[in-house]
């Protein structure tokens, strides 16, 4: 059983141990079992550690860590591979791990905080590389946030110590005070104390005291579910690394807009606005070309039974396409139209027309391959032959359902 030294001495960045089982997992990937370890397991929210082992001749990256039975140090190989019984040297990604434990410990305040003030339970949490998330069941709106903002940071500042004890038998008088319900301890639980603030069980490692965490500051937060939300935040480094990231976001933003006085919000209301209307202009100038485009297509229709068939190769995508289809047939009464682009077929039959386009697309797949489908009225799908050639079959095929149809 691998030594937790990240338990023992969260603020440990360094030290020894004996490798006890190793995988090669191919592509340059191993993986480690050791004696003891600094390298905090991924669990509990709380992402994994990274970091150096290193040994003769060879260095690990460590990318990933997990608990399954036993704690297995995953990275990337540099040299020849690790032997059983090999001491390593360990070194800890301390800015990650540490922001870690802020952010962590963060959390723990602000969920108490939330708890305190609006009795809401947090009933998930994840620590991701820019920010975190933490899942209540309860309404929020943005003054219940900035109340709980100022709570968490008071905390924060008054620099109370966060304790951790571990218990195998959980007193009934403590049990009473934890913001999180323990069912059943099956070995040990680890309490993990914020003076009288919170008192939670808890599998993370957390700094030593509040004032540690630094700002903690909600980024955004919205309901997911009928009775959850979730909250975006972040505390320590991170806070401020993120804050600048939005902040230049914001001023970059302005700095774009043909007026930049703030706010933004305006500027970007007057934006869609104006995109509203140049969006009706284009939509007017696009019908007046389906227009022409269409007069002139009719003028040159091939008469098959007394319809009016229309073949056109086209390069536009097939959304525009289908629009252009739809807008044609809607407009010339008795008319087919058989388009064929690059990687689409689609044929549009106007509604007296009695030839289902279904079935033709059907007759063509079946000669040439492809796949599609549709209704009577319109079909669509890709055809394994060059354009030209689609549209040749397809008024074969056109041909033979009209005359088995005897609508000559």
């Amino acid at each position: 059983m691998t030594e937790k030294l990240y338990y023992k001495d969260p603020y440990l960045k360094e030290t020894t141990a004996r490798v006890v089982e190793v995988k090669d997992l191919g592509n340059g990937l191993v993986e480690l079992v050791l004696d003891r370890t600094i390298f905090y397991p991924e669990g509990g929210g709380q992402p994994s550690d990274r970091g150096l082992i290193e040994g003769d001749g060879f260095a690990i990256e460590v990318t990933n860590v997990k608990e399954r039975k036993e704690i297995w140090h995953e990275g990337v190989l540099e040299g020849r591979l690790p032997e059983k019984g090999e001491e390593v040297t360990l070194k800890l990604d301390w800015d990650w791990r540490y922001e870690n434990m802020k952010n962590h410990t963060g959390q723990h305040i602000l969920s108490a905080v939330l708890k305190k003030l609006y009795d809401l339970d947090t009933t998930g949490f994840q620590i991701f590389e820019h920010y975190n998330k933490i899942e209540v069941n309860g309404e929020l709106d943005w003054d219940m946030i900035t109340k709980a903002e100022i709570e968490a940071n008071r905390i924060v500042a008054e620099g109370i110590p966060v304790t951790v004890e571990e218990f195998k038998y959980l007193p009934e008088e403590l049990l009473k005070t934890l913001r999180k319900h323990v069912s059943k301890v099956t070995d040990r639980v680890r309490i993990v104390s914020i003076g009288d603030v919170d008192r939670t069980p808890c599998g993370g490692t957390h700094v030593r005291n509040t004032s540690e965490v630094g700002l903690i500051k909600v980024l955004r937060f919205y309901k997911k579910s009928r009775d959850l939300w979730r909250i975006e935040f972040v505390a320590g480094n991170r806070a401020l690394r993120t804050l600048n990231e939005l902040l230049e976001d914001y001023w970059s933003s302005l700095e774009e807009m043909p007026n930049k006085n703030r706010p933004l919000i305006e500027r970007v209301k007057d934006l869609k606005a104006e995109m509203g209307s140049l969006e009706g202009k284009i939509e007017e100038l696009r019908r007046e070309l389906w227009r022409w485009k269409g007069l002139a297509l009719i003028d040159k229709a091939e008469e098959i039974g007394h319809y009016n068939v229309v073949t056109l190769v086209e390069k536009w995508p097939m959304k525009d396409a289908q629009a252009f289809a739809v807008n044609f047939v809607e407009n010339n009464p008795g008319s087919i139209l058989l388009i064929a682009g690059e990687n689409y077929v689609l044929f549009a039959r106007n509604e007296e027309v009695e030839v289902s386009m279904k079935e033709l697309l059907s007759k063509v797949i079946e000669e040439l391959g492809g796949k599609g489908g549709g209704t009577d009225n319109l079909a669509r799908g890709k055809v394994e032959a060059e354009p030209e050639d689609v549209l040749d079959v397809a008024k074969e095929k056109l041909r033979e359902l009209i005359n088995s149809s005897g609508d000559q």
